[in-house]
């Protein structure tokens, strides 16, 4: 029955680490910049690895008032390629971060979604 407590315990530490960690890396993704272009970079936009977007800069030469369809379109398509390598950022940084932990805990990380 002890032997159980003791294995509980080492558990609940793993637990507590995982968390920990987790917490690490949210505050480390924060703190990652990203950047995309669409359009030859008339749109460019910059996003954490938290995929918080933190600048678009539009060229002024993409500006037509009879288009917006078109400055429109860029934006989307650089603020989507901004969010798809700030997943990839925060894919690669919870790797490294924890996937020794996963691991410890008997846990193939590449098997976790959102990893």
């Amino acid at each position: 029955m002890l032997g159980g407590l003791g294995n509980m315990a080492q558990m609940m530490k793993q637990v507590t680490q995982l968390k920990q960690q987790f917490a690490d890396m949210q505050s480390e993704l924060a703190k990652i910049n990203v950047s995309a272009t669409a359009g030859g970079g008339m749109v460019t936009v910059v996003m954490s690895g938290a995929q918080e977007v933190k600048s678009i800069t539009i060229d002024p030469s993409v500006v037509d008032p009879n288009d917006l369809t078109m400055l429109e379109d860029l934006i989307v398509a650089a603020v989507n390629e901004a969010r798809k390598r700030a997943q990839e950022a925060a894919q690669q940084t919870a790797q490294d971060k924890m996937g020794g932990l996963f691991t410890g805990l008997g846990i193939d990380p590449s098997q976790l979604p959102g990893l």
